[in-house]
């Protein structure tokens, strides 16, 4: 009876079509908003915020990106972390180079430069695919951290090759810095994914996402009912790039603050938000939302229940993480290939047969 839908008729195809065509998933959704929006930032600090909720923010920018690639067009890709110090550097320059510039349009113009490099390394896609176009992005990885090692121009000749997030504003408030609040940093990187969530979701939903989903499903049956491969295949890599170069961005300029791209953009980002969407779902959004902050809260969780409770060693809890980690997603590529998106989609539908199933 919770989760009941008789009576609920659509008089129209708008209606119909709409993102939550339920009223319990648009109630629910909105409640999540009221309470991100309203009731989180009068209470939040700087750990929650440093520790929890940007990273998972801006985790969740990335997973939508790399679903996107992956889960809707079906092009597999480990260079993400090479994507988001783009974002990162091209954020970096914008700011140094027009300090006066609001640092939403910073976000939004790195995820532009972003897509243009992501769409370059997506032309191996056309010729090659799988296990090879793996690999090419893997080069990219490599190749685009090495760039940013090596040519000074890229962190303004800074002797010890770091980058640092100078103090920016968006809209009057302070959201970069040490001396930004932790709510404003908040609620910015929360206005943000929120937002392109939504074009992200609408975009897979339209024509385009429907070309993607094609391209994924059979190659050749989708060119010859009329889909471009090229078209599909570099809109993918450009619109994906464009998430993960924001995301980039949120985790250079608002996170971290600074960064040095050895560290900061390694290979292990990259196979951190390649788990999230396996774990999360793929070729889901809410699966974006899960795998992010599953990925996020694990380390966390461990910590306090093995270190602080039982009294464990911090290494200890690390490598439980590591096996717990490993153990997870060997299980949900063969239980649950659809991830915790799929589990949860699997409990609304006995919901909606509670308490007579049949």
């Amino acid at each position: 009876m919770l989760y009941r839908e008789t009576g609920q008729f659509k008089t129209s195809y708008p209606k119909d079509q709409a993102i939550f065509p339920i009223a319990q998933d648009k109630a629910f959704i909105l409640l999540v908003l009221a309470v991100a929006f309203l009731a989180v930032p009068p209470f939040i600090n700087d750990y929650y915020a440093k520790a929890i909720l940007i990273p998972f923010l801006s985790y969740t920018m990335a997973a939508i990106g790399l679903n996107i690639l992956v889960g809707y067009c079906g092009q597999i890709s480990l260079g993400t972390g090479g994507f988001m110090a783009v974002g990162a550097f091209a954020t970096y320059k914008l700011m140094t180079s027009f300090p006066g510039l609001d640092f939403a349009l910073i976000v939004i113009l790195a995820g532009f430069v972003t897509a243009g490099v992501g769409a370059l390394f997506g032309l191996p896609s056309l010729r090659i695919k799988g296990f090879y176009l793996a690999v090419a992005t893997l080069a990219a990885q490599f190749f685009l951290v090495w760039l940013f090692n090596k040519v000074g121009w890229f962190y303004n000749y800074s002797p010890t090759g770091q980058i640092t997030a100078p103090p920016a504003t968006s809209f009057g408030v302070l959201v970069t810095g040490p001396e930004a609040s932790p709510a404003a940093g908040y609620l910015f990187c929360l206005a943000f994914v929120c937002v392109f969530a939504l074009v992200a979701k609408n975009l897979t939903r339209g024509n385009i996402g429907r070309q993607w989903m094609a391209i994924r499903d059979m190659d050749i049956a989708a060119e010859l009912v009329g889909v471009q491969p090229l078209k599909a295949k570099l809109s993918a890599f450009a619109v994906s790039s464009f998430f993960i170069g924001m995301a980039g961005a949120l985790y250079f300029g608002v996170w971290l603050g600074a960064a040095e791209p050895t560290e900061a953009f390694g290979i292990n980002i990259s196979f951190l938000v390649l788990f999230m969407i396996i774990i999360g779902g793929l070729g889901s959004i809410l699966g974006s939302f899960l795998g992010a902050a599953f990925m996020v809260l694990l380390p966390i969780v461990l910590k306090t229940v093995m270190v602080d409770g039982m009294g464990l060693q911090a290494v200890t809890a690390k490598h439980f993480e590591i096996l717990l980690l490993g153990v997870l997603i060997i299980f949900f590529l063969i239980v649950e290939p659809h991830g915790l998106a799929r589990l949860w989609s699997t409990v609304k539908e006995k919901l909606r047969l509670w308490p007579f199933p049949y």
